[in-house]
């Protein structure tokens, strides 16, 4: 499947979505758009295009003229996020399985073994990156752009940030990673769906769990 031409703009989006689910932009930064241009070699318009973008997509806050703000997470509205990410994740999924060609579940391992790679070299902001581009690639593959869309607004408020900061988190998820492509390579839909499920329900209890434990000893962190 040959990929689909990015302008520069969606091309400084992607980068600024993948900073943010990354960690790299930290939740109430504020994004300065001659630093980002500079530092793609980019001109100032593609940067202050996406930040448009974005902020329609709900990942910055702000008029992109005087400067945006990357968006706090909504802890409340995790919940239902998540169901909404289960399902259309899952058909995203299905799409991919259905399409896949040996040369893309390649490119997939590939991706996966960066994550693993950066998590066993202790660079979790490295490794959060490689997640993102994992499951933007995989759900590309299923040629539902629209699907995508949503799903891309739905991390925008999801607290990716904050799952990965528990202890030996992204050494599970990488596992989890192994187990869907397993499925992809087997041609099993239905199995590449549940693993799909299981992986986004395991983080968000984990994140529940680790917040219910925290409160019961009076630790909870403020996050912004």
């Amino acid at each position: 499947m040959m990929m689909q031409f990015r302008t520069k703009e969606e091309q400084v989006a992607d980068f600024l979505r993948e900073g943010i689910i990354s960690g790299r932009f930290a939740r109430g930064a504020r994004l300065k758009q001659q630093e980002i241009a500079d530092l793609l070699k980019t001109s100032i318009t593609p940067v202050r295009e996406a930040l448009k973008l974005l902020a329609a997509e709900g990942y910055v806050l702000g008029d992109s003229y005087r400067g945006a703000v990357v968006a706090p997470f909504d802890l409340d509205a995790s919940s239902e996020v998540l169901s909404l990410r289960i399902l259309l994740e899952s058909q995203l999924v299905r799409g991919a399985a259905e399409k896949v060609t040996a040369a893309e579940i390649a490119e997939l391992k590939v991706l996966s073994s960066e994550f693993a790679t950066a998590y066993e070299a202790g660079d979790n902001e490295a490794a959060r990156a490689a997640n993102y581009r994992f499951h933007h690639r995989l759900f590309e593959i299923a040629a539902m752009p629209q699907t995508l869309h949503f799903v891309q607004i739905l991390w925008a408020r999801y607290p990716f940030d904050l799952i990965n900061r528990l202890k030996g988190r992204v050494g599970r998820a990488a596992d989890e990673h192994d187990e869907l492509l397993a499925a992809l390579i087997a041609g099993d839909a239905a199995g590449a769906m549940l693993a799909t499920r299981q992986h986004i329900e395991a983080g968000f209890q984990e994140l529940r769990s680790s917040l219910q434990d925290a409160d019961s000893k009076g630790k909870v962190e403020k996050y912004p």
